[in-house]
């Protein structure tokens, strides 16, 4: 456990996006990463984890109520699950084919436990790039980017921003040199939330992969 205090904020979320998908939120949390005992216990966690998870639990997976509630809003917003898997039956799936789940680095390593244990993906940007009101869900606009210098979005694209950029399509690409990675030091984590789970599934994501972070 971490001696740091973790603390999980509600995002905000569009109107017009709220009245048309009751139940999607976004929670954020900044993270002070320390690394020196942090990898050891991710590391061992994702072999204990690896040991818990088989096929069977996998198959069964979609009828689980977190895992089904992503997959019916990816086809609310036109992405078939079956072809583009949830993140948590991508993470499934993996540990299928490679017969365990693979550590690659403390925060990728973080990120997938919290995935794991929660069926609730969660993401890491670089804390320096995200404005001090926090992240939110919108709907794009014509001229919008995704980050400084990504490409055009066009209009009407669900993503994740805060007031002055683009850092993400929901559920989809980060905007290119946005995301954390095992150099950053200082990284602002966030979940996604659709209808039907709990935002208590979002603050138990973040604080998983915070504490697994902050190890000292």
């Amino acid at each position: 456990m971490s001696d740091l205090e973790l603390a999980a904020a509600p995002g905000f979320v569009e109107p017009r996006v709220k009245a048309e998908f009751p139940g999607l939120a976004l929670a954020w949390m900044g993270v002070e990463v320390r690394p020196r005992g942090a990898a050891r216990v991710a590391k061992a966690r994702l072999r204990e984890l690896s040991n818990r998870w088989h096929g069977g639990g996998v198959v069964a997976m979609r009828t689980q109520p977190i895992p089904h509630a992503y997959r019916t809003f990816f086809r609310q917003v036109g992405m078939d699950p079956d072809s583009t898997r949830i993140p948590s039956e991508a993470a499934a799936v993996e540990r299928l084919l490679h017969g365990g789940f693979r550590s690659t680095g403390l925060l990728p390593d973080a990120l997938l436990i919290a995935l794991i244990e929660t069926g609730v993906p969660v993401w890491a940007l670089r804390a320096e790039l995200v404005e001090a009101g926090g992240l939110g869900i919108r709907t794009t606009l014509a001229d919008d980017r995704l980050g400084t210098d990504g490409p055009p979005l066009g209009p009407g694209r669900l993503v994740v921003a805060d007031a002055g950029h683009i850092h993400a399509l929901l559920f989809g690409t980060l905007a290119p040199g946005h995301e954390a990675d095992t150099r950053s030091q200082h990284v602002t984590l966030f979940a996604v939330g659709v209808p039907g789970v709990p935002s208590i599934h979002l603050e138990e994501a973040l604080w998983t992969a915070g504490e697994l972070l902050t190890v000292a």
